[in-house]
């Protein structure tokens, strides 16, 4: 398997799916989802809305419209449209994207940054969050030719290579020093 991080944008990719971070009722008007719905069309948000509720550490697939992938994969960071979410929000939201996609046996998926634009996490703690989960995904190497993290913000591709570079147990120690602080 191999992990490619990316500053482009994630509608253009293409890959077996792309991932929407959503929210629990498959709205797609803000943020990366608005952008995905844009591109590829209405239908997608509809496929998505059919769907919900759509708790938050699950995932639904639907088509992709005009995009350049054959799937969007929807998994919630948030419950509602707009909502502060968190880095452990963003944990969960990854591994139910990399389930539904093992579950399709689809090989080539692209990540965002999860929950950082409307969600407001900060972009260290989102990468961390997701890094750590693809990492420690049971057979992720047998299950994903490529995985790309994909985004408009630079900012956002250094914190993922950082945190690939770094050991899981840093990750995590650094993550946990943020959330004490952050209180």
């Amino acid at each position: 398997m191999e992990v490619k991080f990316l500053l482009d944008n994630l509608t253009k990719m293409e890959v077996d799916a792309i991932v929407n971070p959503a929210n629990s009722e498959g709205e797609m008007g803000g943020g990366v989802a608005a952008a995905i719905k844009k591109a590829g069309g209405k239908r997608i948000e509809e496929e998505a809305m059919e769907q919900a509720p759509i708790p938050i550490g699950k995932a639904v697939l639907t088509t992709a419209g005009k995009l350049n992938c054959e799937y969007v994969i929807h998994a919630p960071t948030m419950l509602v449209p707009v909502q502060r979410t968190s880095a452990d929000k963003v944990a969960q939201a990854t591994r139910a994207a990399l389930e539904l996609a093992k579950e399709y046996e689809l090989e080539r998926i692209a990540f965002p940054g999860m929950g950082t634009g409307t969600g407001r996490v900060p972009v260290d703690d989102a990468a961390k969050a997701m890094v750590n989960t693809i990492k420690t995904f049971p057979g992720v190497e047998n299950h994903f030719t490529e995985i790309f993290l994909v985004d408009l913000n630079q900012e956002m591709v250094d914190a993922w290579e950082r945190c690939w570079e770094a050991e899981p147990e840093e990750n995590e120690a650094e993550a946990s020093d943020t959330e004490e602080t952050a209180g």
